[in-house]
């Protein structure tokens, strides 16, 4: 059994971040759904989708995100592999969507970057701990 250290808590903080991304993606994703029209178009366009198309992606990433920072939050191994993956899909996903929306792009992705830093140089200690 590896020692645990208070640095767990990051995990903690890790799964709580990825509850409250998850739902910034899940408003983000409804309201370029339902009113794409909210977001000024730039001149440039956006990659491989329209901005409903990117609402989509949001809406479901953001439903995934929610159920992977619970799984994290209670320790499981696998939710901490897959929440990586997941929160570097979504950072790529705000750089695609910083046309729109760069100010918030830039925050997310910053909180991104926490949170992998969280799962992955802490990670370990969370599992032994349930």
């Amino acid at each position: 059994m590896a020692k645990i250290t208070g640095w767990v808590g990051w995990i903690w903080f890790a799964g709580m971040m990825l509850i409250m991304n998850g739902l910034f993606n899940v408003i983000t994703g409804l309201y370029a759904i339902f009113d794409d029209q909210l977001y000024v178009p730039s001149r440039f366009g956006l990659l491989l989708f329209d901005r409903t198309g990117w609402g989509w992606v949001h809406l479901i990433l953001g439903f995934l995100l929610v159920i992977v920072g619970m799984a994290v939050s209670v320790g499981r191994g696998w939710a901490r592999f897959v929440s990586v993956i997941l929160v570097m899909i979504n950072a790529l996903t705000q750089l695609v969507w910083i046309a729109v929306n760069p100010w918030w792009s830039l925050i997310i992705i910053v909180l991104d970057v926490f949170i992998l830093y969280a799962l992955i140089v802490h990670g370990k200690e969370a599992e032994e701990l349930s």
